[in-house]
């Protein structure tokens, strides 16, 4: 079968297009056809060794987002059959309830071998079905950013009628997180230093719009623009240049769901702010595999479709990382297998 490995940690220039042995599958595997993956900002810094000594150094197959159909099972599986179309679980141990050290362990793309390949097994568990309202494509877009997306603002967020959530930027888990908060009945407050994006999420159904490097402040006009009530959930995917502004944006007993750091990772918290008005700071660490099952089941009952900005071939997989690294793309980058 054909692989792309990230020979060493010297960034996307490492990758490489080889050729490795077809896996069969064992007891309680399934072995699946890969048709297609997606990237998320993670696998751009799992080839630099972004992950220490908590990722593979060297011959990894990187992604941890695919889609395709089942080849074959191994003995003792019950949920999939041949020909059956799947999707990974981002965690392949995770299926319901509270994660442990040795759930989170389990994920594909950093210590284990990820989805950028022809054919790979799987564990039972590690698959969910994929609808049919969902090419692969389409399908592969979700496993990391819309289960993070759908975590926030469903399972942990509680989000319902009337409730306001912000959304920073219009990366993967930002654009998934307007599509849920509207399909929950909230009003969206969007931000990002693009005004052509900003106009592209109004589409999506965003009700408020700020341009953040016209407006650095964002968070205190995030604030007026709900009377002074702050917002009910942030969906925070920057880190550290953005925290402060979100505890300013948000409602006192409301929730910042901590998703990303792509501004920084450490930071000087506004403790006796959020003590005394009773904010959560809410981890989401994207979610086990029976979220994906329900996520997967709204999108196809509600026709929602990720939003897909632009599919490479396989042998582009180089070009298809740079892309991401650009920050031009609005949406998800994919891979074709």
């Amino acid at each position: 079968m054909k692989a792309i490995v990230l020979q060493d940690l010297g960034g996307p220039a490492s990758l490489r297009l080889v050729d490795r042995p077809d896996p069969a599958p064992g007891p309680g595997q399934v072995l699946v056809r890969l048709r297609a993956a997606s990237l998320n900002y993670r696998d751009t810094l799992i080839t630099k060794g972004g992950y220490g000594s908590r990722q593979k150094m060297a011959g990894l197959i990187p992604l941890s987002d695919g889609a395709g159909e089942v080849a074959a099972v191994g003995p003792g599986v019950r949920n999939f059959k041949p020909g059956d179309r799947v999707t990974t679980s981002f965690f392949q141990s995770w299926i319901a309830g509270e994660p442990d050290e040795a759930k989170l362990d389990d994920d594909l793309g950093r210590a284990h071998d990820g989805v950028l390949c022809e054919l790979r097994v799987f564990k039972e568990t590690g698959l969910v079905h994929t609808p049919a309202s969902l090419t692969d494509i389409e399908a592969a877009a979700t496993p990391c950013a819309a289960l993070t997306a759908w975590t926030a603002i469903v399972t942990l967020g509680h989000i319902g009628l009337g409730d306001v959530v912000l959304t920073l930027g219009t990366g993967g888990v930002s654009l998934f997180a307007i599509q849920f908060a509207r399909l929950c009945g909230a009003e969206v407050i969007a931000t990002s230093s693009s005004d052509e994006k900003l106009a592209r999420v109004r589409e999506m159904g965003a009700a408020h719009l700020i341009n953040y490097l016209d407006d650095p402040e964002w968070g205190k006009t995030a604030l007026a623009l709900t009377g002074g009530r702050g917002v009910d959930n942030v969906i925070e995917v920057g880190g550290a240049g953005t925290l402060k502004q979100s505890i300013r944006a948000v409602r006192p007993g409301g929730t910042i769901s901590l998703v990303g750091v792509l501004s920084g990772a450490r930071t000087d918290l506004l403790i006796p702010l959020i003590g005394s008005r009773n904010i959560r700071l809410q981890g989401v660490a994207v979610g086990a595999a029976g979220g994906l099952v329900a996520m997967l089941r709204a999108m196809d009952f509600h026709r929602i479709k990720p939003v897909i900005d632009r599919v490479f071939p396989m042998a582009e997989a180089r070009a298809a990382y740079e892309h991401i690294l650009s920050g031009r793309h609005f949406g998800k980058v994919c891979i074709e297998i």
